[in-house]
């Protein structure tokens, strides 16, 4: 497998600033300099030991360095300080920035300046099967597709040390979570209860801290950009609706990692993981390509499910990891199109044919991306 060209494109020509936000390792930096390259920008690499310590001591540093043109600031939440001095500098000099970071919580907590608004805010993720030469899916479910890791000759082990040094210490750090155990056994249950419905309790007790801790534990994910919490569907007139979110982590092979599942094709692990990576991709559809677009999944007090809503019931999509959908498995969409207005049903699996019944798109997963991203779906 090979990286093409990103999705993500980011136009600064008409002199406003920009926030980029991504997890570690997704490829933002290495994005930027292929982009922009030292000839269009500035950079400013917070990671490296003795710029951090020069920023930190004397963020007036970058007011005195400051040159026209584009200046790129990486891992810009390590020090805070220095967002005064890139408002002054938009303010007084006109200047323009690109500012990557990790997480904004810890700028939030620390009520430093996020700009008030002039500056745009942009995301990446994990890569998407279209930007990707070769992909080859059964291999992204288990390696995950975190970069490094979908390109790696040993995933498990890049995994193992993503989890360790990234997820518990530095996520914990910046949390300011005191019991570290704790948080790491949280990880492994949060990813064993990804894609299912939220119980904050049951967590709790799994993990042996409160509730409340819990709930702060899933906000510290979502702040951090490492997870999301999906909302359930609730505009509805005639049945009575299950109100509880659901939480993925951000990327499928990390959660397979912590959860330590193997998905086997045909095994039930295979199934949640193809159902992780459909969300990675619609997540991927909506940082690069309609920011807005709402995403949610529709489940009655029967049991009636369907896993993913997109915009106003634009489309409706049904997972199945399975090389044969049946009948049965339609039910929830049927149910939803009774009920509501649904430009798309979508069963998305992998069948080699895409075909129709009543009314249902049956579309092997590579069809399903294809027309995904070519706006055939989502308007």
């Amino acid at each position: 497998m090979q990286i093409v060209e990103r999705l993500l494109s980011i136009d600064l020509t008409s002199g406003r600033s920009a926030f980029l936000w991504g997890p570690r390792k997704v490829g933002k930096t290495h994005w930027l300099h292929h982009r922009f390259g030292a000839k269009e920008a500035r950079f400013v690499d917070l990671l490296e030991t003795d710029t951090f310590a020069e920023y930190a001591s004397r963020p007036a540093l970058l007011r005195e360095r400051w040159v026209p043109g584009l200046t790129v600031i990486d891992e810009i939440q390590k020090v805070p300080a220095l967002l005064d001095e890139v408002h002054w500098l938009m303010e007084r000099k006109r200047a323009v920035f690109l500012l990557t970071g990790s997480s904004a919580r810890k700028l939030r907590r620390g009520h430093a300046n996020l700009l008030g608004g002039r500056a745009w805010r942009y995301e990446m993720g994990p890569l998407s099967a279209c930007e990707v030469r070769g992909f080859d899916l059964d291999a992204a479910l288990r390696s995950g597709l975190v970069p490094p890791h979908l390109l790696s000759p040993d995933p498990a082990q890049d995994l193992r040390a993503y989890v360790a040094d990234y997820l518990r210490e530095e996520i914990a750090a910046e949390a300011a979570v005191r019991n570290i155990p704790a948080f790491a056994e949280f990880l492994r249950v949060a990813a064993l209860t990804s894609s299912e419905l939220l119980n904050y309790e049951n967590v709790a007790r799994e993990t042996g801290v409160s509730a409340r801790v819990v709930r702060g534990y899933f906000d510290i994910l979502e702040d951090t950009l490492l997870g999301h919490r999906l909302a359930p569907w609730k505009r509805s007139k005639d049945r009575r609706m299950i109100l509880t979110e659901k939480f993925y982590l951000f990327d499928v092979g990390v959660a397979n990692h912590l959860a330590r599942r193997s998905p086997i094709p045909g095994s039930s692990d295979y199934g949640k993981s193809f159902e992780h990576w459909v969300l990675m991709e619609l997540m991927n559809y909506r940082r690069y390509r309609s920011p807005d677009l709402e995403l949610a999944f529709w489940r009655t007090s029967t049991g009636l499910e369907v896993d993913f809503v997109v915009g106003d019931m634009e489309v409706a999509i049904e997972v199945k990891g399975s090389n044969r959908v049946h009948e049965g498995d339609l039910r929830g969409l049927h149910a939803l199109c009774e009920s509501h207005s649904v430009r798309h049903a979508v069963v998305v699996c992998n069948e080699s044919k895409p075909r129709v019944v009543a009314g249902v798109q049956i579309l092997p997963w590579k069809v399903f991306l294809a027309r995904l991203w070519d706006g055939a779906l989502v308007g």
